[in-house]
């Protein structure tokens, strides 16, 4: 296979909170290792809760920060938050397509806006590759001297997938594209970034909560609990055959638009732990059915079982 566009290996986002005057400041782990490699024209699905990493992850693909350890390669060179060409390579679209957007610049100018910072292109070369890439996502021209708050949540995002096109990158970190949008807006959204990644072989790393979504767009899935990634692989196997428990839960929780199908829901007993004080062992073991003193008292690694990875002792 090609060399991959991104390669991740043992990534790790830390944070400290500071607790007060003369006092020790927490370390919140948000994301606490995680490798995967993304290729061009594929489709890698970050999973879980709220709280899992899944948006810290997101912001240290895309050099919005930097990680505490762990490397991150584009094309088999280290990334940097100052490389112009990294910049060009990684592009973001975030998940509120109303705070997004910058509410005092018309829409023409939102598109140009990387080209003006990035490229030495003239104003007439703007403004028609950003019609140009309007109409790729479904504006229409006189879109170009509208402001932000003309347009609704679903039009929102398809300028911000836009501006995200304009300096033509290899890869787009998508955070929770559609879940600020209504069902059948979401539906048209998919279909766009579904037509852009073929016509322009973009590869895409897709975080996500829904896995009603992730299940139709995604060639890899990775799932995340508490900054760690528990289970991950081709997205046809962990939808068949999930290993881990709590892939295992995510996945019942699922609705299925087929009256006729029936399952079993499982039910996870109690609160997902403080990431400031995560519990000893298997950060999953006091939620899990399956937890044994071992469970509780070392953390699984990430290890190989069948197709898939999984950090779970019980399910190798």
């Amino acid at each position: 296979m090609n060399q991959p566009i991104l390669s991740a290996t043992d990534l790790t986002r830390y944070y400290e909170v500071d607790k007060g005057l003369l006092k020790k400041p927490d370390l919140v782990k948000a994301m606490d290792g995680a490798s995967f490699t993304l290729h061009a024209g594929k489709t890698l699905a970050v999973v879980g809760e709220s709280g899992c990493g899944k948006s810290t992850l997101a912001r240290v693909v895309s050099m919005i920060e930097t990680p505490t350890s762990g490397t991150l390669l584009i094309d088999g060179q280290p990334s940097e938050i100052g490389n112009a060409e990294n910049r060009k390579t990684v592009q973001i679209v975030f998940q509120d397509p109303y705070g997004s957007l910058n509410p005092r610049h018309k829409v023409g100018y939102i598109l140009e806006e990387p080209l003006i910072l990035n490229t030495d292109m003239d104003g007439g070369s703007r403004r028609k590759l950003a019609e140009e890439t309007m109409e790729r996502v479904g504006l229409r021209p006189e879109h170009y001297e509208r402001y932000p708050h003309m347009f609704s949540g679903g039009q929102r995002q398809r300028i911000a997938i836009a501006r995200a096109l304009m300096l033509k990158p290899r890869v787009i970190v998508l955070d929770e594209p559609v879940s600020a949008l209504d069902l059948s807006i979401q539906a048209q959204v998919l279909n766009i970034l579904a037509e852009l990644q073929s016509d322009l072989g973009l590869a895409y790393l897709f975080i996500s909560h829904d896995l009603s979504v992730v299940k139709h767009i995604a060639d890899d899935v990775m799932v995340m609990y508490l900054g760690k990634v528990v289970e991950a692989g081709p997205a046809e196997v962990v939808f068949k055959k999930p290993r881990h428990p709590y892939t295992e839960a995510l996945l019942s929780a699922t609705p299925i638009a087929d009256p006729g199908h029936k399952k079993e829901r499982i039910m996870l007993t109690g609160e997902l732990p403080s990431p400031m004080n995560p519990p000893d062992g298997c950060y999953f073991s006091p939620r899990c059915q399956f937890a044994d003193d071992t469970c509780k008292a070392t953390a699984p690694d990430l290890e190989q079982a069948g197709r898939v990875q999984v950090a779970c002792y019980h399910r190798r």
